[in-house]
């Protein structure tokens, strides 16, 4: 389900099978790196809508959490925390957190959740046929993932 209110609907009335949040990591920056860190954030928001669609009635696409590429990472890490805190009070079982900023796996072993990292894949120049191809082939890769790690619960 999206982060919108007809579907929060739908979630209110089945929040028991609703067990896992799925937030991206969306990085910004203005002053250098621009169009890259828009990169990331584009494939990532793309690659979560997909995802979303896949496992519809069992995850919460939730809005991204954006960090400054400059925050510090103590900063960063104690939003993450709070958001996380509320997830879990609120019944959220699994939190799955997409990004493409390679920066995620040094501190991957501090959150309180799963963290997938994908590569950005320049989007833009591509053709719409092979740009769907693209996401395809990265939803291939995810979807297990997801899957075993619901099942190793």
């Amino acid at each position: 389900m999206k982060w919108q209110a007809s579907e929060m609907d739908t979630y209110l009335q089945a929040k028991e099978y609703v067990d896992t949040a799925l937030i991206p990591l969306i990085p910004l920056a203005w002053q250098k790196d621009v169009k890259s860190t828009v990169a990331m954030g584009e494939f990532i928001s793309i690659i979560v809508l997909e995802v979303e669609k896949q496992f519809h009635g069992r995850v919460v696409q939730f809005p991204p959490f954006t960090y400054l590429r400059t925050e510090d990472s103590t900063s960063r890490m104690n939003r993450i925390r709070s958001w996380e805190d509320e997830l879990r009070d609120g019944g959220i079982s699994h939190i799955v957190y997409l990004t493409s900023d390679g920066e995620w796996k040094s501190v991957e072993d501090q959150v309180n959740g799963m963290l997938l990292w994908l590569p950005t894949i320049p989007l833009e120049h591509m053709e719409a046929s092979y740009k769907r191809d693209v996401i395809a082939d990265q939803l291939k890769q995810l979807i297990p993932i997801m899957t075993n790690k619901w099942q190793s619960r």
